[in-house]
């Protein structure tokens, strides 16, 4: 597989917690930045998913029976924008033919006959009316406002000055008449208004009759077409219901008056009732999503509700709902980083709360932290099927594990990816099909074999193992990217092997500012590190310095100092806390082999100090453990040390040599300290045998050591390194129990026979004085006084 080289075991953890369905069988992959971790997990993805069909469509819709919850419609991949346009296109053609059969003459002439019955009937209630008050010397009056009736005499209305020119006895017959008069007026009055009311409730039956008419045959076809899909049937159902409800909202004329806007305003909201909100359509996919959400937010992930101003205030509905990375990726899969979920506690949060309930709830973070409550709405969850991929380091996942209960539960497989594997002929061949995938993908120039193998080689010095290659791709990739740079500068037509040198040299020269500051430190001795001679009690030891992407080696001069005392080891460092664990332990150690080596028959009588000098900062590892002990011996010894060789390696309490980290470049560090102050063929770097296979050096450094002008020492135990440090024997005890005479060993023994001695004869004398002064003193007698 292009960009992914040798992570069998991820592939196969990872192909196994996809082909489980069960819940919970979520998949975390880890392994450090930059290995093909998201390569790996979409194209595995990718193709099981073209395996699977696609998932349905989704839809929000307005619901009529609780607006403030959008009802959710899960359809067939496909069937969502097809019921979206034959909705919406239906309402529209619907409202367009409502308008037209209010506007038809036979609406017209049947609504004329309805009000011409009303007519018919008010004019022969009026004439009837009418008739009954000229009985009693009456006329009905009416106007636009109200009907009244109006005493006659002679045939003629009676006026205001001719009733009050009348007699008493004439004015109260009057009154009585126009008592009896009123009354019929009332119950005409109230008939009429039943009679208007019924009038009414024919127009508007007729009105229902007719926009029925209009609509049936646009919802006959929605409920043909979709007849087998119930949630769809009863969403037809209600919006038809709905529609019948409110269809003199589109039916109005519409009228220039104050009140026309708001009327507009309402006719785009009932119409907007009708629509559906697609949030996710699959009409175009062929199988199931990978989905890789690269800034998942809140409402990238899980989608959000928006809002519009209206009238001053915050508006939302149900075509407000906008999906997140998580609906596109159901029914299929979704790929997270990590640390950018969990460092958003509430998408963590929220994330598990889906896979748990396996459902996608779409609300706003406001409304969930209690922060606002702007928004009525609470759409229906959706049903959630969908797998999870977590890509991130291995420390998030068992930091995860150990505090979060539900992480176990939902992440139950862990596909770890290795920083390096074997290096083969198949890992070279697909190194090489690597680069040349990274080539085609970022239009770069074609590497030649010679240049191939540069870059394997340099694969091999980021593992530190000559028998294993990096699969830190995104180094690798640097080095292809600024080889073809540096191979366009020359205009070749292939990437060459002097180009990927450059490269490597080049950003070598980019980060080692640092180093070179120290480097020249020491060569104007502000740093005191010593290449030639011998001394006792001091030689150099190795550290490595890392800043950020670079490490580069740096001598450290050790000393130690022995003198008679019961102190034991003091480390400088330990005692002004500028040591690590690591550290203290190693030196604690080298207390363990003293003992066991020289205090078999006697006590280890010793007081020593041991420090990095001009050191000023903390101290971590214990790498040093053995350049400590040779410094020590030497002290004890009085045997001085070659400066010219450097120290690196663990030792344990049985004087063995342990391997330690960056050893090429701890070696790289002192060559060239060595080779700026002068190469003399007597420098060199002791190192344990165990770090042999690690050994990927510079040519340079390389060359140096053929000619004989720089030496690298392989050992296995203290003792191997005293014999190339001091020149002599390092010694062995004999059956005697003594060491062999003239040794490096012996000398220390003899050192420390001499103090143990010592101290007993300081603690014996003053033994004798304090018994003497305890003795009784003999009776003094003199004459004369007996």
């Amino acid at each position: 597989m292009p960009g992914i080289i040798g992570q069998e075991r991820a592939y196969r953890s990872l192909s196994m917690g996809l082909d489980i369905e069960k819940q919970g069988y979520n998949v975390y992959l880890a392994g450090a930045m930059g290995m093909g971790k998201t390569t790996l997990a979409r194209e595995i993805l990718e193709g099981k998913a073209k395996k699977e069909p696609p998932p349905p469509d989704c839809c929000y819709v307005h619901n009529f029976k609780n607006p403030d919850c959008p009802q959710v419609l899960v359809l067939p991949a496909g069937m969502g924008s097809s019921f979206k346009k034959d909705l919406e296109t239906g309402i529209d053609r619907a409202i367009k033919t409502l308008l037209k059969a209010f506007e038809s003459e036979e609406y017209e002439y049947e609504k004329n006959a309805i009000l011409g019955v009303f007519v018919d009937e008010s004019n022969r209630m009026f004439m009837q009316l009418d008739e009954e008050a000229h009985s009693y010397g009456f006329t009905i009056s009416r106007n636009q406002n109200s009907i009244n009736s109006v005493p006659l005499k002679n045939g003629e209305p009676l006026s205001q000055e001719e009733f009050i020119s009348l007699s008493e006895e004439e004015r109260a017959e009057i009154m009585k008449k126009s008592a009896i008069i009123q009354e019929k007026l009332n119950q005409a009055f109230r008939y009429f208004k039943e009679l208007e009311k019924n009038i009414k409730v024919k127009i508007k039956e007729l009105e229902n009759e007719n926009a029925r008419s209009a609509l049936a045959p646009f919802f006959a076809e929605l409920f043909e077409k979709y007849r087998l899909f119930k949630d769809l049937v009863e969403h037809i159902e209600a919006v038809q219901e709905d529609l019948l409800a409110s269809y003199e909202v589109f039916v109005e004329p519409e009228e220039k008056s104050p009140l026309s806007l708001f009327r507009l305003i309402d006719r785009r909201s009932s119409l907007r009732r009708y629509r559906v909100n697609l949030i996710v359509d699959n009409s175009e996919s062929k199988h199931a999503p990978v989905v890789f959400e690269s800034n998942p937010t809140y409402a990238n992930l899980f989608g959000q509700i928006e809002y519009e101003g209206e009238f001053g205030i915050l508006a939302t509905d149900f075509s407000k709902i906008k999906a997140g990375a998580i609906h596109r990726a159901n029914g299929g899969y979704l790929i997270l980083r990590v640390y950018d979920v969990v460092k958003n506690y509430y998408v963590w949060d929220a994330l598990k709360r889906c896979l748990i309930n396996q459902q996608i709830v779409v609300e706003n973070l406001s409304r969930m932290l209690g922060i606002s409550n702007t928004e009525t709405l609470q759409p229906q969850p959706i049903p959630a099927r969908l797998k999870v991929v977590l890509i991130g380091e291995p420390l998030y996942y068992y930091l995860l594990y150990n505090w979060d209960e539900e992480f176990r539960r939902l992440f139950r497989i862990r596909a770890d990816f290795d920083i390096e594997v074997e290096k083969s002929r198949k890992r070279i061949k697909e190194y090489a099909c690597f680069i040349s995938s990274v080539c085609r993908q970022e239009d770069l120039k074609h590497f030649n074999p010679q240049a191939v193998a540069a870059v394997v080689d340099y694969a091999a010095r980021l593992a530190e193992d000559q028998n294993k290659i990096s699969t830190m791709l995104n180094k690798v990739v640097e080095i292809v990217i600024e080889a073809d740079c540096w191979a366009n500068y020359e205009r070749a037509e292939l990437v060459g092997l002097e180009h990927v040198k450059k490269a490597i040299m080049e950003k070598r020269y980019r980060s080692s500012l640092l180093e070179n500051k120290i480097q020249e430190m020491m060569l104007e001795e502000s740093l005191i590190i010593n290449v030639k001679g011998k001394k006792v009690g001091e030689l150099n030891g190795l550290a490595v310095y890392e800043i950020g992407d670079y490490a580069f080696g740096k001598p450290v001069r050790i000393t130690a100092k022995t003198f008679m005392g019961e102190k034991g080891l003091v480390n400088i460092e330990r005692e002004i806390r500028m040591s690590g664990n690591i550290h203290s332990k190693g030196v604690l150690t080298l207390s363990g082999y003293l003992g066991a080596k020289y205090a078999r028959e006697k006590p280890l009588t010793l007081s020593a100090s041991l420090t990095f000098e001009q050191s000023y900062q903390g101290i971590e590892g214990d790498s040093a453990s053995s350049a400590e002990l040779f410094a020590l011996l030497s002290s004890l010894a009085d045997i001085p040390i070659k400066q010219g060789i450097a120290v690196t390696g663990s030792v344990n309490q049985n004087g063995e040599i342990q391997p330690v980290g960056g050893i090429n470049q701890k070696i790289e560090g002192f060559f060239r300290l060595c080779q700026m102050k002068g190469l003399d063929g007597e420098q060199g770097v002791i190192i344990p045998r165990k770090n042999l296979s690690q050994l990927m050096l510079e040519e340079e450094l390389v060359e140096a050591v053929k000619k004989r002008q720089f030496s690298l020492w392989a050992i296995e135990d203290i003792d191997e390194g005293l014999e190339i440090l001091m020149g002599r024997p390092a010694g062995k005890r004999e059956e005697n129990g003594r060491f062999s005479p003239d040794s490096i060993h012996a000398l220390v023994d003899q050192r420390l026979k001499e103090w143990s001695s010592r101290k007993r004869r300081e603690l014996v004398l003053p033994d004798r004085a304090i018994n003497e002064r305890r003795r009784p003193r003999k009776s003094i007698r003199r004459k004369g006084y007996e």
